[in-house]
């Protein structure tokens, strides 16, 4: 589609793990887990009692009292963590037309919080009382909205919306943006704030949550583990700046790692179950590499959407054997969600951010909970504790509901080489 080359320039990041990109990282690959017991809510209401929490964070303190009063929790989390990626790029109004930052941020819910304490109030109240601002703090296009007026980006702006997949489609397409010139500067992601009552009760009634480690929280989110019972809801944002190549090289910005393909697919099968063998992630890997221009012999590590279910963990391992063939067996795959927890929407740029800092240091973030894989999960997970390695190029695979596969291919960045 273009010969326009696009690099990660900022990391912003509020999760389970860490509210700054350094420590994240840094408790990612020490296997450090950032689950614990539900403290916003009475966890004995429910099946699954634990969660990844964001800690320490004041949004009064980060945004200004107007600001955190007037935005969902989910809104806050992203102004906060646009802040952290614009800094970390270097980038000003005075460096870039703001007519060429678009800003692409993805929710799974959105404003759950909003709702759940608005519809209280209407029923309890009457919806006389309902507070004018209910409906600009719970669309899930706030997030993005918010964060392009906090910076002044005027360029292309949406958010995506694809369950668990949202924000790997919302840099998915961030980097058509780039590519087509409607941009030069992205700024993108996702955002999601899932702990509350209708949240967690909605996904225990699925049966799809964790309930067996209710008392040993750190142990919970335990992808391909034969032990696994259910996926750990988590809460966090994690904003990328995306830019052109030429225009990050020409201001000496400090590059993390280059975005060099993606794909995407439906599996046209099922709302929440994947494709039986994971055919339609398998096909969104194919067209990543190939976008890319990688064959399957040059991926060294597929960072996994490895949510801890039965289903994902098994049909997801067909899924890359399928796109890699006999090289998967050669690849490094993990799944981060073993520290940070399943942060639905806001999940894929999460592991994405990971899975570049991974390419740039030289060291892949283990599955820190995995003992013993189990039936059909036979692939290198690095299990237990990071590895050092020489990756040169990763994928970073997001399923969603609704049958949603993207697959972001990502290569080191080796200046003009």
């Amino acid at each position: 589609m273009s010969d326009k080359r696009v690099v990660i320039t900022g990391l912003g990041v509020l999760s389970p793990i860490g509210n700054t990109t350094s420590e994240a990282w840094e408790n990612a690959v020490n296997g450090k887990s950032g689950v614990s017991r539900i403290s916003t809510l009475d966890p004995e209401l429910f099946t699954s009692q634990v969660a990844g929490m964001v800690k320490d964070f004041d949004p009064a303190e980060v945004l200004d009292p107007k600001s955190a009063r007037r935005n969902d929790r989910y809104t806050q989390f992203a102004m906060a963590a646009a802040r952290q990626a614009w800094a970390d790029s270097g980038l000003s109004e005075e460096s870039i037309d703001p007519e060429r930052v678009g800003v692409i941020i993805g929710s799974g819910v959105g404003g759950m919080e909003t709702f759940e304490t608005q519809h209280t109030i209407a029923m309890d109240r009457g919806p006389r009382r309902i507070s004018s601002m209910f409906v600009p703090m719970m669309i899930s296009n706030m997030a993005a909205g918010q964060v392009a007026i906090d910076l002044n980006a005027k360029g292309p702006n949406f958010a995506t919306v694809t369950a668990c997949a949202s924000s790997s489609h919302a840099i998915a397409s961030s980097v058509d943006a780039i590519h087509l010139g409607r941009a030069e500067v992205m700024v993108t992601g996702g955002s999601e704030a899932p702990i509350t009552l209708m949240s967690v009760g909605g996904f225990c009634s699925m049966k799809a949550l964790c309930t067996t480690f209710n008392d040993d929280p750190e142990k919970a989110s335990r992808p391909f583990d034969k032990d696994r019972s259910g996926f750990v809801i988590a809460e966090g944002a994690c904003i990328l700046v995306l830019e052109e190549l030429e225009h990050a090289e020409a201001r000496g910005a400090d590059i993390i790692a280059e975005i060099a393909g993606v794909g995407m697919s439906c599996d046209a099968h099922h709302i929440t179950a994947p494709a039986p063998g994971g055919e339609g992630c398998a096909r969104a890997m194919t067209m990543a590499m190939k976008d890319a221009g990688m064959t399957p012999g040059d991926v060294d590590y597929v960072n996994a959407h490895g949510t801890s279910t039965i289903l994902n963990d098994i049909n997801e391992t067909s899924a890359i054997k399928a796109a890699l063939g006999s090289h998967a067996d050669e690849v490094l795959v993990s799944s981060t969600k073993s520290t940070h927890g399943h942060m639905l929407g806001a999940t894929g740029a999460m592991e994405i951010m990971l899975s570049s800092l991974a390419l740039k240091n030289g060291l892949v973030p283990p599955t820190s909970t995995l003992e013993t894989p189990g039936e059909g999960c036979d692939l290198d997970y690095v299990p237990g504790t990071a590895r050092k390695a020489n990756i040169q190029c990763a994928l970073s695979n997001s399923l969603g509901f609704g049958g949603h596969n993207v697959s972001i291919a990502l290569r080191k960045y080796k200046g003009d080489s």
